[in-house]
């Protein structure tokens, strides 16, 4: 019997072959052939392989299932346990202007705080799932303009977790342009992770993120912070966001990374919420220019490695998990059902509670349709049982998808229904081939092509990238 599997034709001769567990098989046209007529027999070379990897069923369904349900149990890992990542919004105001910030809109009002007595609510709604292993991050805006919240939320929260006993880790999403010597002491004392922006070169960063009352580009205080954090001992983290400035720049962009000491970037494409919507034709550009924005970058921190320096494309680490180790990080985007409500949460500084940062943003732009409830009035099973996330749920399962369930790259993928909404008012997306599906399927095809190759210098680098 022949199991489930989906296949795309790599060449005149070659296939490549997927499952649900995660697994991948090259095989020739002849071995194709035979696998969709369900005649392929034990003289085939690839017949004992196409065995293990689940792609031929030789044993009972009950031995079948038995078998691979461990599989498709590690690539699912993150739906039976509770809502690990929080976000808190503690205010939308911010120092700098960027132009395609996703925070707020044309129509937001920059000047709301959280309050400590929301904080401790959207604390304790947090600290009600199920989950052992929290992850609290907050953002802003800059967050750093309403610290005072911050600390009380950090403290409040391992108070209550001496009778809880949860595994918290705490992390901030901050421009460092507000940070000084007593709130950096307080996060090292609370292990709190630092994490900031760094578009890339000078002038990319200074074009994409000046200062809002001067319009000064903020990129020599943020090397300065990090070079002042890397003195103190911090391993700062940087998040890249790819603007029509940054498409003529990858090298510039990896080797700004390098020179300031970080050997990882994520380079994430825009998405079209907030500013970077009302800004698009500014910022954004056409997903052909954007893959070959990625392939060229990829290839540079592919030879960068060869050499002997050691960087990381975190886009492409996250599918080479599923890829290669059959196991899935907790990285939202790439899940199955999404992580909107099941995964993450996101608490506005208001109290509004919102399915996922994307939620929050979209409310942003004056539609509500991802708000769950607020930190008064609802609880996190409220929220978790609630219609939305059901339907969000039901609209993210790629499996059922007719655009994703007979796509190749399937087990390793994800959809968004709320950019998916934000694009087209509808959770389900009414471009087959749109920006995040074509630059998902070029990322991974750069990887397969790696993997075919199967070059030992190679493949290493790639392991390397993930463990």
């Amino acid at each position: 019997m022949i199991g489930y599997f989906n296949a795309k034709k790599q060449s005149e001769d070659e296939y490549l072959l997927t499952n649900d567990m995660g697994f991948y098989k090259y095989v020739n046209s002849e071995t194709y052939d035979k696998l969709c007529n369900n005649k392929i027999d034990k003289e085939d070379e690839d017949y004992e392989d196409l065995i293990e990897k689940g792609f031929i069923i030789n044993i009972s369904i009950e031995e079948y299932i038995k078998k691979y349900s461990g599989f498709i149990r590690s690539m699912k890992s993150y739906c039976m346990g509770g809502t690990s990542l929080h976000i808190f919004a503690v205010t939308n105001m911010c120092n700098l202007d960027c132009i395609y910030c996703q925070a707020h809109s044309r129509n937001s009002h920059l000047n709301g705080k959280m309050t400590e007595e929301i904080g401790k609510r959207a604390i304790d709604i947090a600290m009600n799932s199920k989950n052992d292993n929290l992850t609290f991050e907050f953002q802003g805006g800059e967050p750093l303009l309403n610290f005072n919240v911050i600390k009380s939320m950090i403290e409040y929260s391992k108070e209550k977790n001496k009778i809880l006993n949860k595994h918290i880790e705490y992390t901030i999403v901050t421009n460092l342009t507000c940070l000084n010597d007593d709130i950096l002491h307080f996060l090292l004392d609370n292990n709190v992770s630092i994490c900031t922006s760094l578009d890339g070169t000078r002038e990319i960063h200074n074009y994409n993120r000046p200062y809002k009352l001067s319009k000064i580009g903020s990129f020599d205080d943020v090397i300065d912070k990090i070079a002042y954090l890397k003195s103190k001992g911090v391993n700062v983290g940087a998040i890249q966001t790819t603007s029509k400035k940054s498409i003529q720049n990858p090298k510039e962009i990896i080797d700004m990374y390098l020179k300031i000491g970080i050997n990882h970037i994520f380079l994430r494409p825009l998405t079209p919420l907030g500013m970077a919507d009302d800004s698009w034709k500014k910022v954004g550009y056409t997903v052909e220019e954007y893959i070959n924005f990625y392939k060229e970058a990829f290839q540079y921190i592919m030879e960068l490695n060869k050499n002997g320096t050691f960087f990381v494309e975190t886009h492409a680490a996250y599918f080479l998990c599923k890829i290669l180790e059959n196991y899935s990080q907790n990285y939202m985007e790439l899940r199955s059902p999404c992580g909107a409500t099941l995964g993450q949460m996101s608490y506005y500084y208001d109290g509004n509670i919102f399915t996922c940062d994307e939620g929050r943003m979209l409310y942003e732009m004056g539609d509500s349709s991802f708000l769950l409830g607020n930190v008064y009035n609802d609880s996190y099973m409220d929220m978790i049982g609630s219609d939305i996330c059901k339907t969000l749920c039901k609209s993210s399962i790629i499996e059922s998808l007719p655009k994703c369930n007979n796509c190749v790259y399937q087990p390793y993928c994800g959809t968004c229904p709320v950019v998916n909404y934000a694009s087209d008012k509808d959770l389900f997306s009414k471009n087959p081939k749109d920006f995040r599906c074509k630059s998902y399927s070029a990322i991974m095809d750069l990887l397969f092509e790696i993997i075919h190759r199967n070059d030992k210098q190679e493949m290493d680098i790639l392991y390397s990238w993930i463990r």
